[in-house]
Parts: C-alpha cells; structure tokens; sequence
C-alpha cells in the first residue's frame, strides 16, 4: 500500500534531575556537598532515507519518544544522557508541526536531517550552588521539560518527468516500455492506484520518471484521485502529457488535452508553467504508421498535433503499446530536462517553522493563576521546573520559590482572582494557606 500521508506524535526526552548529596566517608569531617548534574535528554532527529519508499510504518506506529536523561548521582557522578530517537522518512517527505502549520523541514537529499524536538537540559546538582556564604546547599535544579509536539509527514515524490493525462490513455504502458518498472496494466481506469516510478537509462546518465495516477474533471478539487496524486506532480521538472488521439474512449483528444491542463492549472499555476511535452498515443488504432509520410494523411492526428502545436507545446506520435515513437519522446524530454536543470529552482512559499523562537519559548516564564472552586491554583513552565528542584525542609529553597511566586507576578494575579487571607494556593499536588506579612496570626 502506498501511504503518502502520516500524523505522528514525538516527544524528546526529559532532562536528568540534578543530586543533592554530601559526603559522608569516614574520617572526612564536613565534606560537603557532592551532587552530580543530571544528563541532556535525548533529541528526536528525523532523516531522510532514500531506501524507504511510503509512510507506511507511520499508520501502525504513531507515538515516538526519545530517552530520558539519567539523574545526576552522589560522588559529582554526571547522569548520562539520554539517547537521540532518528526517525526515517522517505525522500521527497515535507515535516510540518500541526499546531503552527509551518513547515519544519523538506526533506529532498538522501541523508538530510534536523533536530524535530530537543531534549531538555540536565539539572545541576547541589555542587553547583555553593558560594561562599552558602556552603551545604541543600537543594538542587530539576531537569529541562521534555519538548512534545504532533507532526504532519507529507511525502511528495521526487521525479525528473512526471507522466500526466487521463486515466486509460498508456501512461503506465509507455513507463514499463521505458524502464525497468512493471507498473500494473489493464484496460480499464484507474488501474494506476499509486503513483510508480522508473529510472530511463539515456546516454550516459539516467533520469526519474513517475507514472502518476489518472487525473479526471474536477481533480482540482479532490474528485477521483485528485488532490492524493496531483500534489506529486509539484517536484516533478518535465511533463510528458499522455493523450488518446484515437479517441478510443469515445473522447475528444483536443477536449482531453484542454481539460487535464485546466486542472492542473486550478490546482496550482506552477504546474502549468512546468515544460510539457505531448505524446500523441494509440497512433496504430487510427491506422498511422510510424513513418511520417502516413502520419501526413492521418486527418485526427494533424487536428489534435496543429490545435497542440498552436499553443507553444511540442506533439510526438506514439504507440507505447506497439513501441514505436518512445525513444522520440524520452529524448525530447531527455533535451528539455537537460535546459530544466540549468534554471535556478524558486524559492519555497511555504512559511518556515522558526526553531529559534522555539528555543527560546516566550511562554517559559509566564506564570498562570486561576481558581477551581476549591484553592487558588498556580501553573507555568518555568514556575513548575522551580517547584520541582525546592527541598522543603530547606528554608532557603521554600524562599527561593516564594520569591519567584512574587516577582514573576502570580501572587498579584491570584489577588486579583480575590486571593484573601487564610485562602489555599495549590501548585501541581503542593498546598500552602495565603497570609499576608502584615496579617496578624
């Protein structure tokens, strides 16, 4: 099964907590603290892999989460850090974050990675808060927050020609006579369910060639296959435009033409800027030959190539079935690519994620109060990492925390709530009752 799309949800890891710890061997009176710092929690990486082929792993498997890093031991012993999580997607596979829509990252070379999530930072152990004033710190930091998110996988194929045109006109045909692909072939639509592809062995190089899926009236707006297989047709460079001039289907080959380029250009006006090629296919059933003398009186095939030719785009008579005029249009395509190459790609339009917004998490500090109908409840990511490294039978740690509550503003919120002496502040499953330091017990 062909599986182009995928929502997966990653999760970094935690960052180890650091170790409040002192020395206790014998003969080494007042040793003193000797905490170790916590280890980095993992990274999630995604890479790309040019040896997997579809999203397919992605239905059966959708949470991915990165190592924790260990806590920080007695002894100054380091935690170690927790291991990196790479996920491998296809080639051609565009990361987006669900929650800003912005693309993370477009992976288009094999071996191409980025950091999806970092791991939090490792705590410090009590080691690290000595002073001079201060020389038995009883308390140390916790580890960074693990980073999480939902990410859309959207694979778009990477092909050099990309074959277009109606269902049933030999789109698959002419790729398996082309290359060494063995695409599914019948005579009937939509035989092609999945895009295939094919390398066309040229001269002293070789070139990518994608059959894509039938396209019908309407595919602009997600009729038939629509919207799952036109968004391949974005990173191809070179059109081939497959057409039934036989009119075999009982279809006019110039409306044919008109209507596939119509909603290529509904759905996006780069597709139809793309170089296009014409294959005029199914030649032998209207009785043409190869030879140009007897395509001279084949009066369908000259109405369909003088209507092509007068809107800018080259025609070649073909019949993929019968191979003849193949070699004629990889070579054409071939020469086109070749000039395609040459051209500086355009930029992107899409919105880029900003990761360094993200570091920086402007929301970190922002601390939360509201009331739930039973205590006055405190909340925030910064706020949390604080109460989580406070010893409470330290009463220089229970200040700390205190003093942050005030300065970052909370306490003025919670007053604001209607916060009154004697009231219960909850923070995660912590409570503690609300007096003022002019309130007299």
């Amino acid at each position: 099964m062909f599986v182009d799309r995928a929502k997966i949800l990653i999760r970094s890891g935690k960052g180890g907590d650091g170790c409040v710890s002192f020395r206790r061997e014998p003969f080494v009176p007042e040793g003193g603290p000797d905490g170790g710092n916590g280890g980095k929690g993992g990274d999630v990486i995604i890479q790309a892999d040019e040896n997997l082929r579809t999203l397919m792993d992605f239905r059966y498997k959708r949470k991915y989460e990165a190592e924790n890093g260990q806590n920080g031991m007695r002894k100054k012993r380091f935690g170690k850090d927790g291991q990196d999580l790479v996920i491998k997607v296809p080639v051609g596979t565009m990361v987006i974050d669900e929650e800003t829509g912005k693309l993370m990252g477009d992976m288009i070379r094999h071996g191409q990675s980025f950091v999806a999530a970092k791991g939090g930072k490792g705590g410090k152990g009590n080691t690290m808060y000595t002073t001079s004033t201060r020389q038995a710190p009883n308390f140390a930091e916790a580890g960074g927050f693990a980073k999480e998110r939902s990410v859309i996988l959207e694979m778009k194929l990477i092909a050099d020609v990309g074959l277009v045109g109606f269902p049933n006109v030999g789109k698959s045909t002419l790729l398996s006579m082309a290359t060494s692909a063995r695409p599914k072939i019948a005579n009937y639509h939509f035989t092609t369910i999945e895009p295939n592809l094919g390398v066309v062995q040229m001269f002293d190089t070789a070139f990518v060639m994608a059959d894509i899926a039938g396209i019908i009236e309407g595919a602009h707006e997600g009729a038939g296959l629509g919207h799952d297989f036109l968004k391949h047709i974005e990173r191809t460079r070179v059109l081939i435009h497959v057409v039934d001039v036989s009119g075999s289907e009982g279809r006019d080959p110039i409306e044919d033409f008109e209507k596939i380029n119509e909603e290529l250009s509904r759905y996006s006006e780069k597709l139809t800027a793309k170089p296009q090629i014409v294959a005029a296919n199914k030649i032998d059933i209207l009785g043409c030959g190869p030879d140009p003398e007897d395509l001279l009186i084949c009066d369908e095939y000259i109405r369909f190539r003088e209507h092509v030719e007068k809107l800018g785009y080259p025609v070649f008579p073909m019949s993929a079935a019968a191979g003849q005029g193949i070699e004629e249009i990889l070579r054409a395509a071939f020469a086109k690519l070749q000039e395609v190459l040459q051209e500086p790609e355009d930029a992107p339009e899409y919105e880029m994620f900003d990761f360094d917004r993200d570091d920086e998490d402007p929301d970190y500090r922002t601390v939360y109060g509201e009331f739930d109908g039973e205590a006055y409840v405190l909340s925030g990511k910064q706020l949390l990492k604080i109460f989580n490294s406070t010893n409470f039978n330290d009463n220089g740690s229970l200040r700390y925390l205190y003093r942050y509550i005030e300065n970052s503003g909370g306490l003025e919120k919670l007053k604001e709530l209607g916060l009154d002496n004697g009231d219960t502040v909850r923070i995660e499953d912590f409570e503690f009752e609300y007096y003022d330091e002019d309130y007299d017990l």
